[in-house]
């Protein structure tokens, strides 16, 4: 399958599941607003999502799908595939005896472990008890989430992207029924979101299950088998975690600091992060994904002319989309926030925090895509080390700016924090990958970047002024939906118009 149509399958589904996390977003600001429920739950959502993102996102997938992909691509079709479905079934079952056994310490240990990961509700005993109430139920939800990942992986190697790209629509689903339906049960709101977080878990696993079970790769529970070939995929990922997943370090440093912060910091930025979010997360996932695969075939074959195609191919195409979503974020961040989160227990004053949040945010938008590009090719020459090295330095970058920043701008100086640590973190990936002839820079990917960065500038611009604009004004009067639907509509308008003037075309990349 071509590289951008794959992306372009795996990002149209992650879209859409995207849009439904939007509408669970805006009924979870609706209803638990940015107080001390909203920070408990964010606590206890984004501790076993923390493990999610490393395994489904990150150094499980880079260590996984290419031994499963090599194994595919041997010339003896039937041999490879039966040395594929071995592999899978040994690291199954090893990874669900690591996860049962991990998920039961952790549920042992919970009232130990929320005072270490939030500190600050130490101080606060009502947000500590229903965090811990709160981890307790969602926690097992990283035993079925991290198995479906694994059937994800064999999913991709397979080029079935959209089974798996699907599978996150569920979760979506599960927590909107549950915000709608919870005043028909006897459980609080909170209590209703965690359970069907759980539940998501088993009804995504289940799904993936079923559709490897037609493509013939069936799997059972058996005792763990550490051969040489599951030795060298956990290998490959214990290191790899760090590199693959310095964002989400970055993040729960920042969960932990902004627990030491007044009461809805971490409200703030977790509501700022999931709008930031959903182009990260079409553009970045998306490409990474269908990008691994294959480059691991093109670096196994030695066919470096076509590695380099692909690898610019994928940064040409997200540069082209993160730059403008950048600065549209920016810009658009305050009447965005009114828009989406402004309403029911989410007041005026929270919408002026979080507003901010997103924009430091968004400045890292551009680097997070990027860096899924580069840390993708270290894991198709099965090289886990140098992600580490720099993931490490890294983490301490972001952690020393979070403390410069915090005594200053709060939560929002951490926001910034990790967008710095994510332009830091690009530079050296793609530092260290020139330097071993692993990249390329051309100067025809040189100039359409700057194209881009000039356009989207000027469509910056168009949107700031249009705002005070008095059509724009007798829309908002009329209705923020449609005073932000046109701002977004000028903008994308601007930028397609002049962009294909100077010869920046990002859906030319779809048709190749």
């Amino acid at each position: 399958m071509n590289l951008i149509r794959a992306a372009a399958t795996v990002g149209s589904y992650t879209a859409i599941s995207r849009v439904f996390g939007l509408i669970r977003e805006i009924l979870l600001s609706h209803i638990l607003g940015a107080g001390t429920l909203a920070d408990a739950f964010v606590v206890a959502f984004k501790f076993p999502n923390f493990f999610r993102r490393f395994f489904a996102e990150g150094a499980f997938n880079a260590a996984f799908v290419p031994q499963i992909a090599r194994r595919l691509a041997n010339n003896d079709e039937q041999l490879g595939r039966a040395s594929a479905k071995d592999l899978a079934q040994k690291v199954f079952s090893c990874l669900a005896w690591f996860l049962f056994v991990f998920v039961l310490v952790v549920e042992l240990t919970t009232p130990y472990l929320i005072p270490l990961l939030a500190p600050g509700f130490a101080t606060t005993p009502e947000r500590l008890d229903l965090a811990i109430q709160f981890t307790r139920i969602t926690f097992p939800y990283i035993l079925f989430i991290s198995l479906s990942a694994l059937l994800a992986g064999v999913l991709n190697s397979l080029h079935h992207f959209a089974a798996a790209a699907a599978a996150p629509i569920l979760l979506n689903l599960m927590m909107i029924s549950a915000l709608i339906l919870y005043p028909y049960t006897n459980l609080e709101p909170g209590t209703a979101l965690c359970w069907s977080v759980f539940l998501s878990g088993l009804v995504q696993f289940g799904w993936l299950y079923w559709i490897c079970q037609k493509l013939d790769f069936k799997f059972w529970l058996q005792w763990p088998q550490i051969t040489d070939d599951v030795k060298k995929v956990l290998k490959l990922m214990v290191p790899g975690t760090i590199g693959a997943g310095v964002m989400q370090i970055n993040l729960f440093i920042d969960m932990m600091l902004a627990s030491l912060l007044p009461t809805g910091s971490l409200s703030y930025l977790y509501y700022a992060d999931r709008l930031n979010h959903l182009p990260l997360s079409i553009f970045g996932v998306a490409i990474g994904t269908a990008l691994l695969p294959s480059l691991s075939k093109c670096w196994r074959q030695g066919d470096v002319k076509r590695a380099y195609h692909q690898q610019n191919t994928a940064l040409n195409f997200a540069l082209q989309l993160t730059i403008p979503s950048t600065i549209g974020l920016i810009v658009l961040s305050y009447p965005l926030i009114d828009l989406i989160f402004g309403h029911g227990h989410f007041l005026v004053y929270d919408v002026q925090q979080t507003a901010p949040a997103l924009a430091a945010f968004a400045f890292g938008l551009p680097a997070y895509v990027m860096g899924k590009v580069f840390v993708t090719t270290y894991f198709a020459c099965e090289d886990t080390s140098t992600p580490v090295k720099i993931g490490l330095i890294c983490v301490i970058t972001n952690l020393t700016l979070n403390l410069m920043f915090m005594p200053f701008f709060k939560h929002v100086g951490m926001a910034m924090a990790t967008s710095l640590a994510a332009w830091v973190n690009t530079f050296l990936l793609a530092f260290f990958l020139r330097r071993r002839n692993l990249f390329s820079f051309p100067k025809i990917l040189f100039l359409n970047t700057l194209k881009t960065t000039a356009v989207s500038l000027l469509m910056g611009a168009l949107l700031f002024y249009s705002q005070h604009w008095e059509l724009t004004n007798a829309l908002k009067s009329i209705s923020r939906i449609l005073e932000i639907g046109v701002l977004v509509g000028v903008g994308a308008g601007f930028y397609l118009a002049i962009g294909y003037s100077v010869g920046i075309r990002p859906l030319n990349s779809l048709k190749s």
